[in-house]
């Protein structure tokens, strides 16, 4: 009970922030009307009625400030989030006066100011982008709102704003008190698609196939068409019989993985390049492990092959953590006969390290809105 006590007490001391209202002005305005005409002609009801409004708005200020005292605030996010990305998380509210009720509560987000590495000047844009009403909220109940966020950078998030915000009881006032969840939350960098993404997407996955698919010559089954598949391996009998595309799958003679290199030696002036090719990084290696297609992502001390070592959250939760440093030397390719792609501000250190055949997309190619490959750095054009 003492707890509890001492918990309302720190929530009445929260600083609330008042904003009077079209409403609070029009009654603020008649209580200096009826003060003026009480004061001008001595008449006991005049004074009366300025010692009722008066009360009227008195009381209304400190209803409003109990029903924000006592309220708690908590979040169940998923256990995966990737920025951009709309997830659908749970929010709940608690409010701690067993003895009386809140009402009229709007739970809504707050620009947050980023720090850290990845800072911008901009306030970020809150996570909670629809404000959530709750008429009632009973006392010493807990009240469940399903909520969709969306978080605007990668990185760590240690803590996000929300805002408690009540009219009641008559609209004079609007007060609101600011709440603060600390917690640390990874979010990934966004998987979606951004200006041109696709393109790449679709030139890599059609190389992979004339480069290190290895179809060999003994059929091995037949099954669905998937996104970004050549034609020519389409069974036109089986795809008229099911009405669906079809494909003749062979065993494959070898293996082999699409390794993806991201380089972290970026000068300071590159840090917008360095988040897209982040970016560019996230979207490709979910989408071919969405593929089923192996992945062997490396960049200066990380090495990852999926599926064999990990998963591609894996390689999600180092992409929302790298930050650029200076001075990281480039590696030497695992397998020289992989398909390659190399993600530099300076790739061509690169064609002496033995990733001469790799795809080398440096700040001229994300710079075109097109983010085309440089189809003259692959060997043998």
């Amino acid at each position: 009970m003492k707890k509890l006590l001492r918990r309302l007490k720190a929530s009445l001391r929260r600083g609330i922030r008042y904003r009077v209202t079209r409403g609070g002005l029009l009654f603020t305005l008649a209580i200096l009307l009826v003060a003026t005409a009480a004061a001008l002609s001595a008449n006991n009801l005049l004074f009366l009625i300025l010692a009722v409004m008066i009360a009227t708005l008195m009381i209304s200020g400190f209803i409003s400030r109990l029903c924000l005292a006592g309220l708690e605030l908590d979040l169940v996010l998923p256990e995966h989030i990737s920025a951009g990305r709309a997830v659908a998380a749970k929010l709940y509210v608690r409010n701690l006066k067993n003895w009386m009720p809140s009402f009229s509560i709007h739970v809504t987000g707050v620009p947050e100011r980023p720090s850290g590495g990845l800072a911008r000047s901009a306030d970020l844009p809150a996570i909670l982008s629809q404000p959530v009403y709750f008429p009632v909220i009973p006392g010493g109940a807990v009240l469940e709102e399903p909520v969709e966020l969306r978080f605007a950078r990668r990185g760590t998030q240690r803590q996000n704003s929300f805002l408690f915000t009540t009219r009641f009881p008559f609209g004079f006032l609007d007060k609101s008190v600011h709440v603060t969840l600390r917690r640390e939350v990874i979010v990934y960098p966004t998987i979606e698609a951004q200006a041109g993404f696709e393109e790449l997407l679709s030139t890599i996955v059609g190389e992979i196939e004339t480069h290190m698919v290895g179809l060999g010559r003994d059929f091995y089954r037949i099954r669905p068409y998937q996104t970004f598949e050549s034609a020519r391996h389409l069974d036109w009998k089986a795809s008229a019989h099911t009405g669906d595309l079809q494909v003749r799958e062979f065993a494959r003679e070898q293996e082999r993985a699409v390794e993806i290199f991201l380089d972290r030696d970026v000068p300071l002036h590159l840090e917008d390049w360095f988040e897209r090719a982040v970016e560019c990084c996230a979207y490709l290696s979910w989408s071919l492990s969405q593929m089923g297609a192996g992945i062997q992502f490396r960049s200066q001390q990380f090495d990852l092959r999926v599926p064999e070592e990990g998963d591609v959250y894996t390689i999600l939760k180092y992409l929302a953590l790298v930050f650029p440093q200076v001075g990281k030397i480039p590696e030497n390719p695992v397998d020289e006969g992989s398909f390659q792609i190399v993600l530099s501000a300076a790739p061509d250190r690169f064609r002496h390290s033995g990733w001469t055949p790799a795809h080398l997309l440096g700040p001229d190619t994300f710079a075109d809105p097109a983010l085309r490959t440089d189809q003259s750095r692959r060997s043998g054009q």
